[in-house]
């Protein structure tokens, strides 16, 4: 059975940093595009950013750009989203992500981790 774990969600004051980890099981993924999407209480799932299998190639959405890092760990088959300079507005639920192309492509969720930013 496939599963994808996060883990590291809490909270934070604004202009703090969390790093959440996602750890994949029940299959390889090394042939998969790993990411992150999150939904705001209201709001509509949105794309965060996403690594390629091979980790050289990463993309992010405006709104994050400059502030968070997605990586992998082959090795661990656990993808990593490092938020820097958080703001209120980042607050969300926060879900990893694996497809053949993300963010188009998603074949497996996480069960998600709440990310909640105070002003």
């Amino acid at each position: 059975q496939v599963q994808l774990v996060e883990s590291g969600g809490g909270l934070v004051q604004a202009g703090g940093s969390l790093r959440l980890s996602c750890a994949a099981s029940g299959r390889t993924f090394s042939s998969y595009t790993m990411g992150w999407f999150r939904q705001a209480p209201g709001k509509e799932r949105e794309f965060v950013g996403r690594v390629t299998w091979s980790g050289s190639t990463t993309y992010y959405s405006d709104s994050v750009k400059g502030r968070f890092t997605v990586s992998r760990d082959l090795a661990k088959n656990t993808v990593y989203l490092q938020m820097n300079s958080l703001k209120p507005e980042d607050t969300a639920v926060y879900y990893c992500a694996a497809g053949p192309s993300l963010p188009t492509q998603v074949g497996y969720w996480g069960q998600g981790t709440q990310v909640t930013v105070s002003s």
